[in-house]
């Protein structure tokens, strides 16, 4: 018998921290048995997740590029309180002579450190706040509804998210599913220079996304953005402001500013981007990313 209690006594730490202790959480947002669950009080929307969670989507640009290719990139956001670095990936490939595309792309993992006022507003309970994450997994069908004419290249994107992104108690990422789709415009313009070109872009879309509103159940928004390319034999330089309008009015209507260099190798290229969070989304961002391509048609 006092072998099986001086045993029980040496478990007695083992099982007391086996559980996280929320005490502090409940403390600081003045949560008490009864109230609706920690779930309730989180804000799914851009302006209270981490940089992953519900970004602006890229833009497109009218045309769907010929070919199939693998992108990999390393991407580091920076905002006082949550400096973010994450690896993603994505598969690109074109049918029918690029009529149709398919992509599939996301994060792989991200690594985040948030301080404790950042992971307080964001109602997180990670207590050190740091950590990493798998991100979210998103499905696209490209279609190139007009090409070549005197009405500009146009193009329609047909987006899904799942809800793979992990650490929901870190407001890292979303938990719920969502989708957008967009139609992209664009008009191709030679200059005197043979290898130089100017092409303007434009695009409109709607996005939507599950919430944990028991009211309203999903966030619609309007998708916009517009911008500019110019190309120099193989240099692209690009500039573009997009963004997209949710009805909650809860941080939820983020805009962002992208410049982006594009460099084509051989047979592969590297892209350089800096983001630049206008509204909403507020962080910095500078993604460096290497395409692998993997057939020329």
């Amino acid at each position: 018998m006092k072998r099986i209690l001086l045993i029980l006594f040496c478990l007695i730490p083992f099982i007391s921290f086996s559980e996280e202790d929320f005490t502090w959480w409940n403390v600081i947002h003045g949560w008490e048995l009864g109230m609706p669950g920690w779930r309730n009080m989180l804000h799914i929307t851009p302006g209270y997740l981490g940089p992953n969670a519900l970004p602006v989507p890229e833009m497109k640009k009218g045309v769907v590029p010929v070919g199939s290719n693998l992108e990999f990139g390393m991407n580091f956001y920076f905002e006082k309180g949550d400096p973010t670095q994450d690896i993603s990936g994505k598969y690109y490939r074109s049918f029918a002579d690029g009529k149709i595309a398919i992509e599939l792309y996301g994060v792989i993992a991200e690594n985040y450190a948030m301080s404790d006022s950042v992971r307080d507003e964001r109602i997180a309970r990670d207590f050190d706040g740091k950590g990493i994450a798998i991100g979210d997994l998103y499905f696209s069908t490209l279609i190139q509804l007009v090409k070549g004419r005197k009405f500009p290249d146009t193009m329609v994107r047909m987006v899904g998210r799942t809800a793979s992104g992990g650490h929901l108690d870190a407001a890292r990422h979303s938990d719920s599913p969502g989708y957008f789709f967009d139609f992209s415009f664009s008009k191709d313009y030679a200059c005197r220079n043979e290898k130089m070109s100017f092409m303007p872009y434009a695009s409109f879309g709607f996005y939507s996304w599950q919430t944990n509103d028991e009211l309203n159940l999903q966030n619609d928004a309007f998708m916009y953005g517009v911008g500019a390319d110019l190309k120099y034999s193989d240099w692209t330089w690009s500039n573009s402001i997009s963004g997209y309008s949710g009805y909650k009015h809860e941080r939820d209507q983020p805009m962002v500013y992208t410049f982006e260099l594009n460099r084509k190798l051989k047979k592969n290229a590297i892209r350089l981007q800096y983001l630049y969070g206008i509204r909403d989304w507020k962080y910095q961002s500078i993604k460096l990313s290497y395409v692998i391509n993997l057939k020329s048609k």
